[in-house]
């Protein structure tokens, strides 16, 4: 659930930061005092495009954090799954989203401090929060998330788990099939391809480190010559054996060395503290010694051996020759090979497994067709169940005899699976894992009218009640924590309102709900109340939200009851009211105890 929300420079909003805690929060203040920017700026961080127009008058940027406590529902798949897919970590089950709208035109986002995307954001904001009224959170507009919604409310998950299982494997088997059942000359020809890449590579007998070793070798049989050359000059300077010293003024390093040595060691013998110095250059002289040693030895191996070299030569350019063909290294030439020695052995032995997946096919399609058409009976069943309950809330909120379905079609598919009907005909239709069905809500909200879909229902008020009607149906079945409803009462009186604030309050037993209300008769059901008010600081107008207590919370109420200044009536009135709301409450969790008592068979 949300349980802080910090705003900073964001329209006529200074600086903003309030903790909303479970249950029911109403949110009420004059027209134009900044409710609804408190919605866009909660949009904002949740992914919404935003403009710089946002951002204060003077400032250079508008920030908005939310923090979420997910830690009773991050272990849910879709959530979980987008945690992992960003790699974000949760400390005590704290998630903060952050947003930053820059005057130049940049935005920033983070989530629990990482670098993210106003679109990352969207993809948490739709698993957190959904907002109706004036924002494009409504996942209950998304014909998408019906089937998901219809599934929960007729606990179907499981018997849908069970079909999505079977069409997996016939995806995986259809699959195969489809690999094994290309024509015969194109088997035929793919097999002659395979055969003669498998033997191409085979024959070369590669190794992995063979190319570094054949460039090793090329570079010292090109450069012999000059090998020989230096290596007997080092030789010879070194010992002053051989031909290659021909200025006589040149003296061999060890004969140096050697006369150096003799010197130190007749010093060391009248003065004891040269010793460890004439230790030292023997050492080097015998180091030297073995050096020149190692240099004839060279010499003597370098054989400028051309047929050698053509031979390096050869073996490289065929290397080179496979790997433009089959991959940029010698490793990736042999795991090529291997490759196609294994899909050789399975196209050779193709005609047996074709038989065999056939038949599985064949067994698995009837089966799962009697799964697809249960399911999909009983998601009927569901949706009837639900039209009637929606429609009955419908009435409860005093918005006529608006009607309800949940259209539950499937779509006709020569490679679908058949699905026998109620007068015993067979179709084949389209499957997923989610089976047979596509579901979508469909409501007409005045007598006479078509149903239609609910997405093309557009009016702001009515479509906020709507939503809180079928939410409130829904709540045990909707899985996003947090709701907020923007200006739910638009266009209805005190005594809907009273109804409107049953249904939040009942509602907020299963979810954090915030509401946006200008009725008192709908802000006395909260649990906390919140006052939004205009006033001016230092020329500018600013806007501030104040956390009510008991006695501000009723002349709040009194306010909106009758205006100000207050009076001893309204005072009285509101007074009443938030009494006989608290009555009602505890009558309604009496009467749930009592439920839950009995259908726990006590």
């Amino acid at each position: 659930m949300l349980i802080e929300l910090s705003i900073n420079d964001f329209a006529i909003i200074d600086r903003l930061n309030v903790r909303f805690g479970t249950g029911l929060s109403a949110l009420t203040g004059e027209t134009g005092a900044g409710k609804s920017i408190l919605v866009d700026a909660l949009g904002a961080v949740l992914g919404d495009r935003v403009g710089v127009d946002v951002i204060r008058t003077g400032a250079t940027s508008a920030k908005i954090d939310a923090t979420f406590d997910i830690s009773a529902i991050q272990d849910r798949p879709e959530l979980a799954a987008a945690l992992d897919e960003f790699g974000v970590e949760t400390e005590e089950g704290l998630l903060i989203l952050s947003r930053e709208i820059q005057s130049n035109g940049r935005s920033g986002a983070r989530i629990n401090g990482r670098a993210a995307t106003a679109t990352t954001l969207a993809r948490f904001g739709r698993l957190l929060v959904d907002i109706h009224g004036q924002s494009d959170h409504l996942s209950l507009l998304r014909p998408a998330e019906h089937l998901d919604i219809l599934d929960r409310f007729g606990g179907l998950l499981e018997a849908r788990d069970a079909v999505g299982a079977k069409v997996r494997e016939l995806a995986a088997i259809r699959r195969r099939l489809n690999d094994l059942l290309g024509s015969e000359r194109e088997r035929a020809q793919r097999a002659d391809l395979l055969r003669f890449q498998v033997d191409e590579i085979r024959s070369a007998e590669l190794s992995i480190r063979e190319e570094d070793d054949l460039q090793a070798e090329r570079t010292i049989l090109m450069n012999a010559g000059r090998l020989a050359q230096d290596s007997a000059l080092a030789h010879a300077l070194l010992t002053g054996e051989g031909d290659e010293v021909t200025e006589p003024a040149v003296r061999p390093a060890v004969v140096l060395l050697r006369q150096s040595l003799a010197h130190l060691s007749a010093i060391a013998e009248i003065d004891a503290s040269c010793r460890s110095l004439a230790a030292r250059l023997e050492e080097i002289v015998y180091l030297v010694e073995d050096v020149a040693t190692d240099a004839r030895s060279y010499h003597e191996q370098i054989d400028a051996d051309p047929r050698r070299l053509e031979q390096v030569e050869d073996r490289l350019a065929t290397l080179k020759s496979l790997q433009r063909k089959y991959g940029a290294t010698v490793a990736d030439i042999i795991e090529f090979g291997e490759a196609a020695a294994s899909e050789l052995a399975a196209n050779v032995g193709g005609d047996d497994e074709i038989d065999i997946l056939r038949q599985r096919e064949a067994a698995l399609l009837p089966d799962l067709g009697d799964m697809a058409r249960d399911l999909s009976a009983a998601r009927r069943a569901g949706g009837e169940r639900l039209a009637s309950e929606v429609e009955a809330a419908i009435a409860d909120l005093k918005m006529g005899t608006a009607r309800f379905s949940v259209s539950v079609m499937q779509d006709p598919d020569e490679q679908g699976v058949p699905i026998i009907g109620d007068e015993g005909e067979s179709r084949l239709v389209a499957i997923s894992a989610t089976g047979a069905d596509r579901v979508e809500f469909l409501i007409a909200p005045n007598a006479g009218e078509a149903l239609k879909p609910l997405a093309r229902i557009t009016s702001g008020g009515e479509m906020a009640r709507l939503m809180l009607a079928l939410k409130s149906i829904l709540s045990a079945a909707d899985a996003t924590p947090s709701l907020i409803f923007d200006e739910v009462d638009v266009g209805i009186g005190g005594r809907s309102g009273q109804v409107v604030g049953e249904k939040l309050w009942e509602l907020s037993r299963d979810h954090q709900v915030l509401v946006i209300t200008h009725l008192p008769q709908i802000a006395a059901f909260a649990t906390s109340h919140f006052r939004i008010a205009k006033r001016e600081r230092d020329g500018r107008v600013i806007s501030d939200l104040t956390a009510l207590n008991p006695t501000e919370r009723i002349d709040e109420l009194a306010a909106m009851l009758n205006g100000l200044p207050l009076t001893e009536a309204s005072v009285v009135n509101a007074r009443e009211m938030a009494d006989r709301v608290t009555s009602w409450k505890g009558r309604t969790e009496r009467t749930s105890q009592l439920v839950s008592r009995e259908d726990d068979g006590h």
